[in-house]
């Protein structure tokens, strides 16, 4: 078992008189950028025997399971996604549920020679394989929303997005939900980050917004008239806890890394295993003991 590499950080906003609800601890995961190169297989089936080993509940894969579906052709896609799956099954041996990630959308960018048309083109890719892109569930008193944040452009790229469908959706099931219900939301890309204060220069050259999700207010106008506990996050690869209103925004670093080159701006592979006890949330990264080959002659 890998030791945690930072001390337990936690978020409270307790309801005076209101008696704790029965704790609990999953594990968040995300980005695992699966591919037959740079050990990534074995380094997968590491971090998810981990897991298996722990005494979580259940597990959310906060997207991006493969590398890539979004410029290669299908035959390439498909075998990553199969991959996955296999090594899925063989060694993640907890409930998981899964959030779509932009790297799970087929033929997305032009390079990849398929075309819009397709049956299986962009999303529906991942929701062949895993179901909706946006859903939510209840686990020991909490209600999970998990969004869709991939808004595919119309020049054939990306940006953070969660389209108007969502929204209206978003509206009723929080509505639906009684008063006071704890809720935690999932999201690939982040709705809050300061990634924009260190990350990667290259990065501020993008066709669009791949950093954070473009339409965020319209979202967090919608979740602070609830109790939302926190926001799960992933796909910028660090571990970050941001404090906001009452919310914690979550993310977590990834099963790969730097895309299984080592730790990506201070923070290695791993996860976050997040635990709820009433209305705190507590947040721990871990590594798994993997260590990158480190080849820069394998494409990313």
């Amino acid at each position: 078992m890998g030791a945690p590499l930072l001390p337990l950080a936690a978020q409270a906003s307790e309801a005076v008189g209101r008696p704790a609800d029965a704790e609990f601890t999953f594990a968040f995961m995300g980005d695992c950028h699966i591919r037959p190169e740079l050990d990534a297989e074995r380094g997968c089936a590491m971090c998810f025997e981990q897991i298996s080993a722990s005494p979580v509940d259940f597990v959310i894969q906060g997207g991006d399971h493969i590398e890539d579906a979004m410029e290669v052709g299908r035959e390439r896609a498909t075998a990553l996604m199969d991959l996955y799956q296999r090594t899925e099954r063989k060694h993640l041996r907890k409930p998981v549920r899964h959030v779509l990630g932009n790297h799970d959308c087929l033929g997305v960018f032009a390079k990849s020679g398929i075309d819009p048309s397709a049956p299986d083109y962009g999303k529906q890719f991942y929701i062949d394989r895993f179901g909706p892109r946006y859903y939510a569930f209840d686990h020991k008193g909490v209600h999970f929303v998990v969004l869709d944040s991939m808004g595919i452009t119309p020049d054939r790229n990306y940006e953070g997005r969660v389209d108007a469908e969502q929204l209206a959706w978003l509206r009723a099931d929080l509505a639906a939900q009684p008063s006071g219900a704890r809720i935690i939301v999932v999201t690939h890309i982040p709705l809050v980050t300061a990634m924009q204060c260190y990350e990667p220069e290259s990065w501020l050259n993008t066709p669009h917004n791949w950093t954070f999700v473009v339409n965020g207010r319209e979202v967090l106008r919608i979740l602070r008239e609830y109790d939302v506990l926190a926001v799960l996050q992933a796909h910028s690869h660090v571990y970050e806890r941001i404090e906001l209103n009452g919310m914690s925004f979550i993310s977590t670093g990834a099963v790969a890394g730097a895309d299984w080159r080592g730790s990506f701006l201070g923070t290695p592979e791993g996860y976050t295993e997040i635990t709820v006890s009433g209305r705190l949330v507590g947040s721990r990264y871990r590594t798994y003991g993997f260590r990158s080959v480190d080849r820069e002659d394998v494409p990313i």
